[in-house]
């Protein structure tokens, strides 16, 4: 087992390292988080630079990256900036079910505009009344013709009010059983379409840069060919989409953690209290180990997971094991970062009370970490 990164994973890192730390500016993320501002113009950038739908195959304006590689590209975009990297890396939300299940015309027509960066998309999957239960919805899409019939309410949708098409879970077959009547259909054009009504939900907790909205649709009307994979084979397609995504998810928090950690140790360098320096007290010591560790062990589980999937034999174990770990460690590590920075770290003017802030969602969206839990122990003890 080699842990030595290629030479091409070396120059993927580093440039997106160099990116991150060229264009995410403290000033602009403390803006687009007080402001609730989406950073489109950063996500075009990042599309020309390759960073967007880099996993896509290359003939779809991809560059067939791996999902290890990938992990890479998450990693240091987060350890930039917690809340500008949230956006980017969720621009082509959803595109994935094309990439994974789509058409070839579906393929042509979405993939190039989102590794652009010229489009956004988004899934919408949760519902009023189904979250973690998603077999639960309610949102309904009827064949009259040669088109869907779409009503329902989709709430939690990461980009809604900039997302130009979504991928969204419907019912097709209401008389079918649970987790084998519902279907993923792509709806185009929503900003401007009258039978889709989109609200913002307003400022979070954190990762306001990211906007999160409500969507109504109402007699919306699509082409069948918006199918995107089997009709009625939507509840295991949006499973396996999650199994995958949720290392990005997984990615990102180990980002976020080494972001605070990093920040923390310039910190405890330059802050004196009884005459030196409080990095040289053994308990700051011992905290900074245990960040250092945990930030360690976290990142080789999402490597793994990653690996695994690369391999072509991904393993849901793994994956939920790197999203759950990680993103706890990403939650416990800024805690420690605002511990160690006092005061001032609770202050909105030091970057440690903002990653702290956007670390939390990583423990709930993309599977809570109880749903991760269940997910494993269910899968590792089998049916009894």
């Amino acid at each position: 087992m080699d842990f030595e990164l290629t030479e091409a994973q070396k120059m993927l890192r580093d440039g997106a390292r160099e990116f991150a730390q060229g264009e995410f500016t403290a000033e602009y993320a403390r803006k687009c988080d007080q402001e609730h501002i989406f950073p489109r113009e950063l996500v075009r950038k990042a599309g020309e630079h390759g960073f967007i739908g880099a996993i896509f195959p290359e003939e779809y304006g991809g560059q067939a990256l791996g999902w290890f590689d990938f992990s890479l590209v998450c990693e240091e975009f987060c350890k930039a900036d917690s809340t500008l990297s949230a956006p980017i890396l969720s621009s082509g939300f959803g595109t994935e079910q094309i990439y994974l299940f789509g058409s070839e015309e579906q393929k042509r027509k979405h993939m190039p505009k989102i590794t652009t960066g010229e489009w956004i998309s988004c899934g919408a999957y949760t519902e009023p009344e189904a979250g973690s239960d998603a077999a639960a919805i309610r949102t309904t899409a009827e064949r009259q013709g040669d088109e869907f019939v779409i009503n329902g309410t989709k709430t939690f949708v990461t980009n809604a009010g900039v997302a130009d098409f979504g991928a969204i879970s419907c019912v097709t077959d209401k008389n079918a059983p649970r987790y084998r009547n519902m279907s993923i259909i792509l709806v185009d054009d929503l900003q401007n379409r009258k039978d889709v009504q989109i609200s913002d939900l307003g400022r979070k907790m954190g990762i306001n840069a990211s906007l999160t909205g409500e969507m109504a649709f109402i007699d919306c009307r699509v082409p069948v060919s918006n199918l995107v994979g089997k009709e009625n084979n939507g509840f295991m397609q949006a499973m396996t989409f999650f199994d995958v995504t949720r290392i990005m998810v997984a990615a990102m928090s180990v980002g976020i953690a080494l972001g605070a950690y990093e920040r923390t140790l310039v910190y405890i360098r330059e802050r004196k209290q009884f005459g030196q320096a409080i990095g040289a007290f053994q308990a700051t010591q011992f905290k900074i180990a245990e960040m250092a560790t945990k930030i360690e062990a976290a990142r080789n589980l999402v490597y793994k997971a990653a690996w695994f999937i690369d391999k072509g034999q991904p393993d849901v174990i793994l994956s939920s094991m790197a999203k759950w770990f990680a993103a706890r460690i990403a939650v416990e590590v800024c805690d420690e970062a605002i511990q160690l920075h006092g005061g001032y770290g609770y202050m909105c003017d030091f970057d440690v009370e903002r990653f702290y802030r956007d670390a939390k969602i990583q423990e709930i969206y993309e599977g809570t970490k109880e749903i991760e839990k269940y997910t494993m122990g269910r899968a590792i003890i089998g049916k009894l």
